[in-house]
């Protein structure tokens, strides 16, 4: 079926599948224990709380994923982090009695050291497979990468809830681990060996990027990651669940979508932010854009306190937000391969997935806390002042070409 491609594309497709399959799995697992332990009984607070490990287990993982991938090689990296989520989701067919909160949070910690493994092997292995003087293609097949993994992540939320309808939990989370098992097997045979291993082995000290360009691009990404979760995690399905008298289904359908949406823009952000006029984007494009997704918050939060029809003002609005953030993303994501390394570029991306891992933990605590406190208002205008730190941050970028300040 790959007969007639060249190496680097036939690389690029196995990565990519890879990365598709996983995330299939990760945003049905999520959707699996999210409903489950809704029929348990259990708060929309409670249940994001499981969640808590696997966001705290991405900052970790980033950092040594990144250092494991020079001194190893990113394909067992990747394959690594496909075990994981065999193992993980192994776990959750035992008895439904040994389902407690303690063990679903130890599975759901191993799935987060498992996604944060694959997702920074994919994005470094995209480094190795384009030509250096290729920024404008190496900018499509991140754009492309990140896009669908983030539509696919939304439609692996219809799969769980389909699959727990159909098969019950045990069986859904088994038919899955059996699916994700045989596409580990493939990849162990048809990935390259040493893809992304340095020639010299990087102490662990190493982790740490001296670029300031990347320093910069991670502690912008911090704020940006922070500032979506802040709402999106906890804050959203809480308020249309328990303000807006939503169904289950209508909350996860429209938190679906959003995802869905938002990959599929991310898929196409190239040809907003230069391709068209044959500009490879930098620091200004970050900045006007971060500047265009501040105001998406405020809008939002005004409508909400002026009492305006609140359901079309948090659907129409956040769908604005999702579209300007997901442009933001693909921006993100392009500069970091770009200013990566060619040789160790697993340990610049980990440490810049370190830091969006740290956004989504700090958005996901602040979430609860100040939807608890002030409401949903409160955490949308966080979530604008985050962006604007984002921006602020992001001025310090270098100019120009990325490859040009390495």
């Amino acid at each position: 079926m790959l007969a007639g491609l060249s190496a680097g594309v036939k690389q690029y497709l196995v990565v990519t599948g890879n990365y598709w399959a996983f995330t299939l799995t990760d945003g049905a697992l999520r959707m699996l224990v999210v409903l489950y332990f809704n029929q348990l009984g259990y708060s929309p607070l409670q249940i994001a709380f499981l969640f808590i490990f696997y966001e705290i287990f991405g900052v970790v993982t980033n950092l040594v994923g990144g250092w494991l991938g020079a001194r190893l090689g990113l394909n067992r990296i990747m394959n690594v982090g496909l075990g994981l989520q065999v193992f993980a989701l192994l776990m959750l067919t035992v008895p439904n009695e040994w389902l407690t909160v303690v063990w679903v949070m130890v599975a759901q910690a191993l799935s987060g050291i498992a996604k944060d493994l694959n997702k920074m092997s994919a994005k470094s292995s995209i480094k190795m497979l384009v030509p250096e003087n290729a920024q404008g293609t190496l900018y499509k097949w991140v754009a492309i990468l990140t896009g669908s993994k983030n539509a696919l992540k939304g439609v692996g939320f219809f799969m769980g809830a389909v699959l727990l309808t159909w098969l019950g939990f045990t069986g859904a989370v088994l038919a899955m681990a059996v699916m994700l098992a045989l596409v580990w097997i493939l990849s162990m045979i048809l990935l390259k060996q040493d893809l992304g291993k340095m020639k010299n082995k990087p102490k662990f000290t190493d982790v740490f990027s001296k670029s300031r360009a990347i320093n910069v691009l991670a502690a912008a990404r911090m704020f940006l990651f922070a500032s979506r979760d802040v709402w999106f995690v906890i804050a959203l399905p809480v308020f249309l669940k328990e303000v807006l008298g939503w169904d289950f289904w209508q909350v996860g359908f429209f938190m679906a979508s959003w995802i869905i949406g938002y990959g599929i823009v991310q898929s196409i952000a190239p040809y907003f932010t230069g391709k068209r006029s044959g500009r490879i984007p930098g620091r200004k494009e970050v900045v006007i854009w971060g500047g265009l997704l501040a105001f998406f918050p405020v809008l939002i939060a005004v409508g909400l306190t002026q009492a305006w029809p609140a359901s079309s003002v948090i659907v129409v609005g956040l769908l604005c937000f999702g579209v300007v953030f997901a442009v933001n993303s693909s921006l993100h994501s392009y500069l970091i391969v770009s200013f990566a390394r060619g040789d160790g570029v697993s340990l610049d991306v980990g440490f810049y997935y370190m830091a969006n891992a740290m956004g989504r933990l700090i958005g996901t605590l602040l979430s609860g806390w100040i939807y608890m406190t002030w409401g949903l208002e409160a955490c949308l205008w966080v979530s604008s002042v985050m962006v604007l730190l984002a921006v602020l941050i992001s001025l310090a970028l270098p100019p120009g070409r990325a490859e040009a300040q390495l």
